[in-house]
C-alpha cells in the first residue's frame, strides 16, 4: 500500500465553474497540505458543462459512444487545465508515471493519456469523472476516494437525506425503488443534481474502496 497520508479529490463541474467555490476548495484543500496533514493531494477535474455539452452534441449528431467517452475524458483535461490558471501553484501532470513517483506535493492529474493506455472503462454515459477518479485511485492503491460536489444528496421515498450507504445497498434500494427517484434527474434537468455515476456502485462493490461526497 502506497502513502496513506495521499488524498485524491474529483472537484466536480458545478464547483469548478463557480469562481468562489472553486477558490474555496482550493484554499481548504491546500490547507491540508500546508499543514502537513497529507503530503500528496491529487485533483481530479470534473468534466461539468463542458462534457455536458458533449452529450448534447452526441444528440443532435448522433456519434458513437467510444466518440463521446473520448471527447468527455478531454473535457476533464480542460477544466484541469483551467484550474492550473487559476491557481498555478498546483502542479498539473498527466503522466502517471510521475505522479506515482512524486510523493510530495499538490498536483492536478489530466486522465485522457492515462485512460487512452488503461483503457479498462466502459465507453458509456454512465462512467463519469466520479468512476474514473475511483479508478485511478485503485491504481494508486489508495483505500478511500473522495468526490467533492454540489450535490443535493441521496434521499429515500420520504425525502429524507442518507448520510452513508454502502455499494451494495445503493443498488438494492434504487432497483427496489426506494430512493426518491426525483433525485436522478435526466441530462436536461436543473433544479437537481444526480449524486453520483450509474457505474461507480459496481466500481465501489469491486474495488472495495470507499467513495466519500
Amino acid at each position: 500500500m502506497m502513502n496513506q497520508k495521499t488524498i485524491i479529490c474529483k472537484i466536480g463541474g458545478k464547483i469548478l465553474e463557480n469562481p468562489e467555490n472553486i477558490k474555496s476548495t482550493v484554499s481548504q484543500l491546500s490547507q491540508l497540505y500546508k499543514k502537513k496533514v497529507v503530503t500528496r493531494l491529487i485533483l481530479i477535474p470534473g468534466g461539468g458543462s463542458n462534457a455536458n455539452f458533449v452529450r448534447f452534441l452526441q444528440k443532435k449528431l448522433q456519434f458513437n459512444e467510444d466518440l463521446a467517452h473520448w471527447m468527455a475524458v478531454v473535457s476533464m483535461d480542460l477544466n484541469g487545465t483551467g484550474i492550473n490558471k487559476k491557481f498555478p501553484n498546483l502542479s498539473i501532470l498527466d503522466d502517471f508515471t510521475k505522479l506515482i513517483k512524486f510523493e510530495n506535493g499538490c498536483f492536478i492529474f489530466l486522465p485522457y493519456k492515462f485512460l487512452k493506455e488503461n483503457d479498462e472503462l466502459p465507453h458509456s454515459w454512465d462512467v463519469t469523472s466520479d468512476s474514473i477518479t475511483l479508478f485511478i485511485a485503485k491504481k494508486i492503491e489508495l483505500d478511500e476516494c473522495f468526490l467533492i460536489k454540489d450535490v443535493d444528496g441521496i434521499y429515500d421515498k420520504s425525502k429524507k437525506i442518507i448520510k452513508k450507504i454502502s455499494a451494495l445497498e445503493f443498488s438494492e434500494q434504487k432497483k427496489c425503488e426506494n430512493l426518491n427517484e426525483s433525485e436522478f434527474p435526466s441530462i436536461t434537468s436543473k433544479t437537481v443534481s444526480q449524486p453520483i455515476d450509474r457505474y461507480l456502485p459496481h466500481l465501489i462493490e469491486h474495488y472495495k474502496i470507499p467513495c466519500i461526497i
